[in-house]
């Protein structure tokens, strides 16, 4: 490596106490595709001669193979170690790098221009104290532009450098740099970004990189490196927060100790500091603060601790720690900003996983108020959110938990939302604040609980869900055992996709949206019957797995039981007792299942039922048999 300092010659114990007692600036860069990001680090590596020798020989060999910079160094080939990177000349993931000067350590973070990784651009910033924005000056402010700088506002990156690159393209044009100051300008004041510094430079070139290019005599500012050895960076400010411990582990090495182990999101803890646990309210002194060596007399943010408490409280992974003094707010309901993330678009009403510290929850989006337009900052309607949108939603979760708004915390206040089949991260968003019926709705206690209407009835209530494509025979042979239930003397209610439209559903069209808000009311409505001691029959294609996993969900274990007509499409096609896959193949009906849209077959349905071998009577003798067999049809 080229020397950092003489004193790793010299003196290593003396280099090593000065290295670790600088402070750390986590900075990202980010902008449209080929503004120079990766050029940028790989010559700030370089100028802040954090190379090995043999990674500059790899450099100058891989700069002559690519040939992408002439005969001259391609910097940016020093982080675009993605194969499919070099080969296209874009940064597609995240790449972090660490380097330091003599005054300052840093870890930069190469985030992707290219619109379709804005979420990696999100991961990125999600942890970073300040940002490089990239802007060609050939091309001025684009459409990425606007939205990674949107997006580093609701963020809360603070501290913000335009950095002009490539002036040796333009002729190092004082014009064009001040053009390029006034539309950004602008559109910073509109979205609230107030401390942003504009330096003109060409990362490929070095002017402006490390000491002023005698090429723009006219600018007077600061060097990108004088800028990050300088800005701001408040080490204490998390320390000043109220105190937040997000547990991550109930640490149980033997019977004699129970600790709570987590890393502090903000504010300082003692021992004999009272404490309160949350979403539950529990409250208890600390004892200890236990860290591998020993104990501490204190612990501040971003330490990774263990606290022991003076009583024996229940406290899970997830449950927040707080002091009472200035606890976290709870709720179960939020207004958010939501950053989707996925292919397939978000769709309210539709059951998501939810992560928030800690915590994991399920989540329902169950409003979409408006979606933002980066380019002029209109909000506009939308029923859903496609790929890289940016939205604000009224969130709905299964239980309430702890949190901050994340302008207060980013840790208590930032979350992720998780698709449940695929486990695929697939969007992320910000807290605001708790919706006021988070706060004014409550269940209310009832004494005739659904074990004692059940038992009145001589059964055990539950729902058969019955799914399959248009033509099936879902309705028939849901008819048929309710026909057979009724003349035994149980009690039953049959839902029916078609005569549900004509009421609870009347609003609702076929796309993919309302399909998912029918079931969520029909699988709500199924458990209030269910509640009632009823068997429900529905008869829905319902085609999504998603939602039939959300309406198994909402029952306890053995009360949901699905029924998947299996039946192919050809044969569905050819019986078409409404003349509905007629009108699908001619175009007159869109969004039909099986046809335009699709359909998920279940992947272990309770009872499979193959009606292109079994007449009607026998399918639905099958279901009541298997109802016996489980237990739900209990003995006169």
């Amino acid at each position: 490596m080229a020397h950092v300092s003489d004193l790793i010659a010299t003196d290593i114990e003396q280099y090593l106490k000065a290295h670790e007692q600088k402070s750390l600036l986590r900075f990202i860069t980010c902008g449209s595709v080929d503004d120079g990001k990766s050029t940028l680090i790989g010559r700030l590596l370089y100028e802040s001669k954090m190379l090995f020798e043999d990674q500059l020989t790899a450099i100058e060999a891989d700069s002559k193979k690519w040939g992408t910079q002439g005969d001259e160094i391609d910097f940016a080939l020093l982080v675009d170690g993605l194969a499919a990177e070099r080969e296209q000349g874009i940064t597609i993931d995240v790449a972090y790098r660490f380097f330091s000067t003599d005054r300052r350590k840093f870890i930069v973070a190469d985030t992707p221009g290219h619109e379709q990784y804005t979420r990696n651009m999100v991961t990125g910033a999600s942890t970073a104290d300040a940002a490089i924005l990239m802007v060609d000056a050939r091309k001025g402010i684009l459409t990425q532009t606007r939205r990674h700088s949107y997006l580093m506002s609701l963020l809360g990156i603070r501290h913000i450098v335009v950095a002009i690159n490539k002036m040796d393209l333009v002729g190092y044009s004082e014009k064009t740099f001040r053009t390029i100051v006034e539309e950004y300008s602008e559109f910073a004041n509109q979205i609230g970004l107030t401390k942003v510094t504009f330096i003109p430079m060409s990362a490929f070139k070095g002017d402006n990189i490390i000491t002023l290019s005698d090429k723009m005599p006219w600018y007077h500012g600061t060097t990108l490196m004088g800028y990050l050895e300088t800005v701001e960076v408040d080490d204490t400010r998390l320390q000043r927060n109220p105190f937040r411990m997000p547990v991550q582990w109930v640490n149980r090495p033997n019977l004699d100790f129970r600790g709570f182990s987590g890393a502090i999101a903000s504010g300082v803890i003692k021992p004999g500091d009272r404490i309160r646990v949350q979403p539950s309210g529990k409250e208890s002194h600390v004892d200890r603060i236990v860290v591998h060596g020993g104990d501490l007399p204190q612990a501040v943010a971003g330490q990774s601790v263990t606290l022991t408490l003076t009583d024996e409280i229940d406290i899970s992974r997830g449950d927040v720690i707080s002091t009472v003094e200035a606890p976290a707010e709870i709720a179960d309901q939020f207004e958010t900003t939501l950053v989707w993330m996925h292919d397939e678009p978000l769709l309210p009403g539709r059951s998501y996983l939810l992560k928030v510290g800690t915590k994991t929850v399920t989540a329902t989006i169950t409003d979409i108020k408006y979606q933002v337009n980066v380019n002029t900052l209109e909000h506009t309607a939308a029923k859903k959110l496609e790929l890289n949108a940016i939205g604000v939603c009224n969130i709905s979760l299964d239980r309430a938990i702890a949190f901050d708004a994340y302008q207060h915390n980013k840790d208590t206040g930032g979350f992720i939302i998780i698709d449940r089949m695929s486990n695929n991260t697939v969007g992320a968003g910000l807290l605001h604040f708790a919706l006021r019926r988070s706060q004014n709705i409550h269940m209310q206690h009832v004494d005739v609980d659904k074990s004692a209407r059940a038992v009145t009835k001589g059964q055990k209530p539950c729902v058969l869900w019955f799914t399959g494509l248009s033509g099936a025979g879902k309705s028939t042979i849901a008819n048929l055992v309710e026909k057979k239930l009724h003349a035994q003397g149980r009690h039953t209610y049959l839902l029916d996709g078609d005569n549900v439209r004509h009421g609870l559903n009347k609003d609702l069209g076929f796309t993919d949206t309302d399909r998912v808000e029918n079931i969520r009311r029909i699988a709500e409505v199924s458990k209030l019957m269910v509640d009632a001691g009823l068997i429900v029959l529905t008869a829905f294609i319902s085609p999504f797995r998603s939602e039939r996993r959300m309406a198994r969900e909402l029952m306890e274990d053995g009360e949901f039981i699905e029924v998947f007509v299996d039946t192919p499409l050809s044969v569905a096609e050819e019986r078409d007792p409404k003349g509905l896959y007629k009108k699908a193949r001619r175009g007159e009906l869109k969004n039909f299942t099986g046809i335009d849209s699709a359909y998920e077959q279940p992947e272990n349905p309770e009872i499979r039922l193959d009606t292109t071998g079994l007449s009607i009577e026998a399918a639905a003798d099958e279901v009541i048999e298997a109802l016996k067999r489980q237990g739900i049809l209990l003995a006169d």
